[in-house]
C-alpha cells in the first residue's frame, strides 16, 4: 500500500513539474461541471460562511473555480503530491489581491494522503466535500465515503466527478484485440474505473441519504497513439500497469496495440479517445 502511494505521489509530482495543465483538458470539463452542478448548493448557502473541503486539488484547476463561485468560504485543499500543492498556491496566490492574502490566505492548503487523513479528521468539520477527477484513484473507497460522511455537518454534501467504465474504451479493445490473436487472456492495463451505479451503491452503504449520479460520454482527438498516451501520462495517469512480461514482450504488446488502435479507431485528426464523465451527489440528513 504505502509502495503504491509513493508510486501515485511521484507520477503526480512529475506531471506538475512538466505540464500537467496543457493536457489536463478533459479534468478541466470535469471541473465546470461540478461547479455548475453545485449553484443550487450556493443559494441555498445564502449569507452563511461555509466550509468547504476540497480532495485531490492537483494544480488548483477546481480550487480557483471554487473560490470564484464562494469567495467567502473556509476552504481546506488536500493533495498527496507536494509539486501539485506548490502549483495550486501559485494559481491561486496569482489570483489573489495582495491586500487580501496578506489578511488572510483563502485556501488551507495540506499535504496528505486524502483517505488516511479523513478516517483521523475531526467530525462534523465541513458543510461541503468536493473532488474532480480524483476518486478513482481511491484504494479504499467504502472506507473513506464512510470517512467523509462522519466529517460531513447534518444537511453537508459530497460531490465529485470521477471517470466512468467507458473511458479509454478504444485503447482497452485494443490491447485486447493483441491479447487474443496470441492465444492469451487479457489483462487490464491502467486503472479499472467504477460506475455510477456502483459509486450511488457505496455512497449508500456510506450512509448518505441520497445519492445522484450522472454520466456523459466525452470524445477527444489526437493526432496519434503515441500523442494520446503522452497525454495521459501528463496528467498522472498510467495505460501501463498490467503485468504481461511472462506473456508477451512490451515492446511486442504495445507495437500491436498501436496496430490495432489506429486501424479501429481512426478519425480526421488522427485517432479517437472516449471519456465516460460521472458527477455523483450525495448527502446526509439535515
Amino acid at each position: 500500500m504505502e509502495h503504491k502511494l509513493h508510486s501515485i505521489r511521484r507520477r503526480f509530482d512529475r506531471s506538475a513539474k512538466a505540464s500537467y495543465d496543457v493536457h489536463a483538458r478533459v479534468q478541466r470539463v470535469m471541473a465546470n461541471k461540478l461547479c455548475r452542478s453545485l449553484a443550487l448548493r450556493k443559494q441555498r448557502a445564502g449569507a452563511t460562511r461555509p466550509h468547504l473541503l476540497e480532495i485531490g486539488c492537483g494544480t488548483g484547476l477546481l480550487t480557483e473555480m471554487l473560490l470564484r463561485d464562494w469567495p467567502d468560504a473556509v476552504i481546506t485543499a488536500l493533495d498527496i503530491a507536494p509539486a501539485m500543492l506548490e502549483a495550486a498556491e501559485r494559481r491561486i496566490r496569482s489570483k489573489v489581491p495582495s491586500a487580501v492574502a496578506n489578511q488572510r490566505f483563502p485556501v488551507n492548503f495540506r499535504l496528505a494522503d486524502a483517505e488516511a487523513w479523513a478516517a483521523q479528521a475531526e467530525p462534523l468539520s465541513f458543510d461541503l466535500i468536493v473532488s474532480s477527477a480524483c476518486f478513482q484513484w481511491l484504494a479504499s473507497p467504502q472506507d473513506t465515503l464512510r470517512h467523509l460522511r462522519r466529517l460531513l455537518r447534518p444537511g453537508g454534501l459530497l460531490a465529485f466527478t470521477t471517470f466512468g467504465p467507458e473511458t479509454f474504451r478504444e485503447l482497452h479493445e485494443s490491447f485486447a484485440a493483441v491479447y487474443r490473436s496470441r492465444g492469451l487472456e487479457p489483462q487490464r492495463h491502467g486503472l479499472t474505473f467504477l460506475s455510477a451505479g456502483e459509486w450511488q451503491s457505496l455512497l449508500q452503504h456510506a450512509g448518505f441519504a441520497e445519492a445522484r449520479g450522472e454520466s456523459a460520454i466525452r470524445t477527444e482527438g489526437h493526432a496519434s497513439v503515441s500523442e494520446f498516451l503522452h497525454s495521459v501520462k501528463a496528467t498522472g495517469a498510467s495505460a501501463s500497469s498490467a503485468d504481461s512480461s511472462r506473456t508477451l514482450g512490451w515492446r511486442s504488446l504495445f507495437a500491436g496495440m498501436f496496430r490495432e488502435y489506429e486501424e479501429r479507431f481512426p478519425a480526421p485528426e488522427g485517432i479517437t479517445a472516449t471519456y465516460q464523465l460521472l458527477l455523483l451527489q450525495a448527502e446526509v440528513p439535515s
